[in-house]
């Protein structure tokens, strides 16, 4: 298909889209971020990969991402399909904590994305949604955010991290509810086990976070211009001598914050390999003589559980809390750590979790 003028593109349903458009009134503007506003389902990454194997020309030639633009140029593109706006249902099991008309609020397990992205199509949160509207459920997904394949979506989660979310049934709760995130009007606290003896015992990260400068897939602490504002307040729960349960409170929600803030003070979350942190295998964790094979592995992924999570009701505008305990793998390898003695409980103001509700009776390690 071919497209012609300063218009948006509506592609083809598959396959690879060729468009070409007439630049109308841009200004010297760079080729990368003018592609963006016309293939929004492409991240500029994305586009910038395009450019560079030579799927752009401008006026019949190759161009490069940091190409300008001037009306009358031509620009020529091959690319591939966005992604589709149908939503395979798909049976997967899902820990609901509470539903009503408006919300539905779920215990999120790990290694599960949230939505479908262009190298996820399913076997995400919202896949495993749609089967349980369809089949168990009542009501559906809202309609925001659907032409991007995430309806419902109000905020999310990193793929491995656990915890409580909220996904909104209707338009009108996806509003307001999202309203709230943005205005940081939410309450949120999250347990970390994390490598070390973490002192003091409680304190504000406050430092700005933006792209890392050189690896693409990280955060860093920046004091540059790129720095956004954000804040996390930590309160240790339960030191182990080489580990520390934390209890975390954001103020911010800038992606990969608490697991950019505690490895910058050199507390990386424990199974965190992006920002310092190390699987746990038996011997991590054990006494000696626990009859398990000493190398046998037990965490492969951050030990961060979103636990607690308040907002006020889009309906009722009651104010609500919601918990997610501890599950499998994190929740097993806390109790094996207290199990080795020589815990230290301190007494820390400020903390809100109840750690006999959030953490349940010991999961045998075989079920983690």
């Amino acid at each position: 298909m071919t497209t012609t003028g300063d218009d948006g593109l509506v592609p083809e349903a598959d396959g690879p889209q060729h468009a070409t458009w007439t630049v109308g009134r841009a200004k010297a503007i760079r080729l990368d971020k003018w592609l963006g506003s016309r293939i929004p389902w492409m991240s500029r990454t994305a586009i910038q990969k395009l450019v560079q194997h030579e799927g752009v020309k401008i006026n019949g030639r190759i161009g490069k991402a940091s190409s300008k633009l001037h009306p009358g140029d031509v620009v020529d593109v091959v690319m591939p399909p966005p992604p589709t706006k149908e939503l395979p249902a798909q049976e997967l099991p899902l820990d609901i904590i509470h539903e009503d008309d408006a919300l539905i609020v779920l215990n999120k397990q790990p290694d599960l994305i949230v939505h479908p992205a262009r190298s996820h199509q399913s076997g995400t949160l919202i896949n495993g949604l749609a089967w349980y509207f369809q089949h168990r459920g009542e009501g559906a997904l809202s309609d925001v955010g659907a032409d991007h394949a995430r309806p419902g979506v109000v905020h999310r989660l990193d793929r491995f991290t656990s915890g409580v979310m909220v996904v909104a049934k209707n338009d009108t709760a996806h509003w307001k509810l999202g309203r709230q995130f943005e205005q940081r009007r939410t309450r949120k606290r999250y347990l970390a086990l994390v490598h070390g003896d973490m002192d003091p015992l409680t304190d504000v990260l406050d430092m700005p976070l933006g792209k890392h400068p050189t690896v693409r897939e990280k955060y860093a602490v920046r004091w540059d211009d790129t720095g956004k504002d954000a804040i996390t307040i930590y309160r240790v729960r339960e030191r182990y001598g080489d580990f520390t349960l934390v209890e975390l409170e954001i103020r911010t929600g800038r992606t990969h914050q608490i697991r950019v803030h505690l490895s910058h003070r050199g507390w990386p979350i424990a199974g965190d390999d992006m920002y310092g942190g190390r699987a746990l295998e038996v011997r991590d964790v054990m006494p000696a003589g626990s009859g398990m094979d000493r190398m046998q592995l037990l965490l492969d992924r951050q030990a961060l559980h979103a636990t607690m999570l308040g907002f006020t009701h889009p309906v009722s505008e009651e104010e609500v809390t919601f918990i997610a305990p501890l599950r499998g793998d994190l929740a097993a390898i806390v109790h094996a750590l207290r199990a080795r003695g020589d815990v230290h409980r301190p007494k820390v103001p400020g903390t809100e979790l109840d750690l006999d509700v959030v953490i349940p009776e010991q999961t045998p390690p075989s079920e983690a």
